[in-house]
């Protein structure tokens, strides 16, 4: 049996790269997640006066985070098994961003209608329209984000030499933690106001 050298990929299994490539980019998301508490401190108003809308957020930006996770975990299989192409061309790619799409517009229409059910439990219920329209719009915007993150994890990822199962799936899920806040806020006033 043949002894690895620090060129081989089972030098990457080891727990000290691990810990080596991992700490950083968590230490750096950690202090990034911050801010998404930071904007719902500054936004507390608006989902004070609207507390339906809290409903929507432990669940939005979950589920944000899920749906980078599946296309992260599915683009790294891919990847390993040496049939994933970063070509617009790739039609495997394309069938895979439309299933998360599909997924998004069915669980972010389902939040939204939840969402304005709880609501009539628990507080001063929003319109459904108004609870749809912040559901759907922000789901899909953040959906669109994901997608984005995953590939671009992904691809940084390989190129810099990382494997993408350690590094992807923290860096889409908290970045998308982080940007779900701010897309569910933002479109809220926007439909609000």
């Amino acid at each position: 049996m043949a002894a690895t050298g620090p060129d081989e990929p089972t030098d990457t299994w080891a727990i000290r790269s691990i810990v080596a490539t991992m700490f950083p980019i968590l230490l750096v998301l950690s202090m990034l997640e911050m801010g998404s508490g930071y904007v719902l401190e500054e936004l507390e108003e608006t989902y004070l006066t609207n507390p339906t809308l809290l409903v929507l957020v432990p669940v939005m930006i979950g589920m944000g985070g899920n749906l980078g996770a599946i296309l992260s975990s599915r683009l790294s299989t891919r990847l390993h098994l040496g049939l994933l192409e970063f070509d617009p061309r790739d039609d495997v790619l394309w069938t895979n961003i439309l299933a998360i799409l599909g997924l998004a517009a069915t669980i972010f229409t389902a939040l939204g209608i939840t969402a304005w059910l709880v609501g009539h439990l628990i507080a001063a219920p929003m319109a459904l329209t108004d609870l749809l329209l912040i559901s759907v719009i922000s789901g899909m915007l953040l959906a669109v984000i994901a997608i984005v993150l995953s590939i671009a994890a992904t691809y940084v990822s390989y190129t810099q030499g990382l494997d993408p199962d350690d590094t992807t799936i923290p860096v889409v899920t908290n970045l998308c933690d982080i940007l779900g806040v701010i897309v569910l806020s933002g479109i809220a006033i926007v439909v609000l106001n």
